[in-house]
C-alpha cells in the first residue's frame, strides 16, 4: 500500500468485487494504493466458467457440478433445488457444518491477503457471522455504515436481496432499504448489488436478470453520489452508465479479471 495520504497529494483507491476465492491476485490488488474496497462474495461455491472450482465439486465432483449449472441456467430451480438436496442426502452428515468448514478455509486465505488498510462490506454468497473472527486489525467491515478516505466520504451497503437461489446473505427489500437509508448522502456509494436498471443488472452468460436495488436507485436519484461502486453481475449488459451527473460503475468481476478498478482524486 501507499502511505497515508497527506496534504494535497493525490488519493488513489483500489476496488474489487466478486473474489470468488482468487487470494494470488488479491495479495496484489492494493499494489500502488492508498486503501483496497471489497465489495464482497469471497466465498466460491460453485465456477460457472469452470465446474471443478469451488466447494460445490469439492463435495459431490464435478460431474454433478456440470448437472447443477445446467438447470440453474435453465431458471429450473426447483429442479436444482431437489437434485442438490438428494446430494447432500446422499453423503449423510450435517450440511451446515460442513458448508462452514469449506467457508471457514478460504476465509482463513481472503483475510490473510487483504492488505493494509481494507475497507469491505459482505457479498451475497458470504456469511457474515464469521467475518469477524478472520478480519485483523487492518480491515474495516461496514454494512450501513460510513468512512472517510482522502476526504471523501464512503458508504457501504452489503449483501443482496432474496432470489430462488437462495444464497446466504440475501435480505428483505424492506431490510436493504433501511441500510441505504442509514448510509445517507455520501460521495461514494459502495454496494454489493447494482441499481435496479436493465441495463446493470443483466449478465450476458447466464442470459438472466439479477436482482437489483429499487431504494438503491432511489437514493442515487435523491443525494446524487459521485459514483455508486458495485459488483454482483459477472457480465453486464452495461458496466458503467450515467443517472443524471452520477456515474454508476459495476467494478468487475475480480475472481476472472484478477484486476482492481482504481478511483483517484
Amino acid at each position: 500500500m501507499a502511505p497515508t495520504p497527506a496534504g494535497n497529494r493525490r488519493t488513489r483507491v483500489h476496488v474489487v468485487s466478486d473474489v470468488h476465492g482468487n487470494a494470488r491476485d488479491l495479495a496484489r490488488a492494493g499494489a500502488g494504493a492508498d486503501a483496497l474496497i471489497c465489495l464482497g462474495d469471497l466465498v466460491l461455491f460453485l465456477d460457472y466458467a469452470d465446474h471443478s472450482r469451488g466447494i460445490f465439486p469439492d463435495l459431490f465432483g464435478v460431474a454433478n457440478a456440470d448437472r447443477i449449472v445446467e438447470l440453474r441456467t435453465a431458471r429450473r430451480f426447483e429442479e436444482a433445488r431437489v437434485f442438490g438436496a438428494s446430494l447432500w442426502a446422499g453423503i449423510g452428515g450435517d450440511r451446515a457444518a460442513a458448508i462452514e468448514k469449506a467457508v471457514r478455509k478460504q476465509y482463513a486465505e481472503m483475510f490473510a491477503a487483504f492488505p493494509t488498510p481494507t475497507y469491505a462490506t459482505y457479498g451475497n454468497v458470504d456469511m457474515p457471522p464469521l467475518w469477524a473472527e478472520y478480519a485483523g486489525p487492518g480491515t474495516t467491515v461496514l454494512d450501513g455504515g460510513r468512512v472517510e478516505i482522502g476526504g471523501r466520504v464512503f458508504g457501504f451497503v452489503g449483501g443482496g436481496l432474496r432470489t430462488p437461489m437462495s444464497t446466504p446473505y440475501e435480505i428483505s427489500d424492506e431490510e436493504y432499504a433501511a441500510k441505504v437509508e442509514a448510509v445517507g448522502e455520501v460521495d461514494v456509494l459502495c454496494t454489493h448489488i447494482p441499481p435496479e436498471v436493465p441495463e446493470l443488472v443483466y449478465d450476458t452468460v447466464a442470459r438472466r436478470f439479477e436482482r437489483g436495488s429499487r431504494a438503491l436507485l432511489a437514493a442515487i436519484h435523491r443525494t446524487r453520489p459521485r459514483y455508486p461502486l458495485f459488483g454482483h453481475v459477472h457480465q453486464p449488459l452495461v458496466r458503467r452508465m450515467r443517472i443524471g451527473a452520477t456515474e454508476c460503475v459495476n467494478v468487475g468481476h475480480f475472481a476472472g479479471t484478477g484486476k482492481p478498478w482504481a478511483l483517484e482524486w
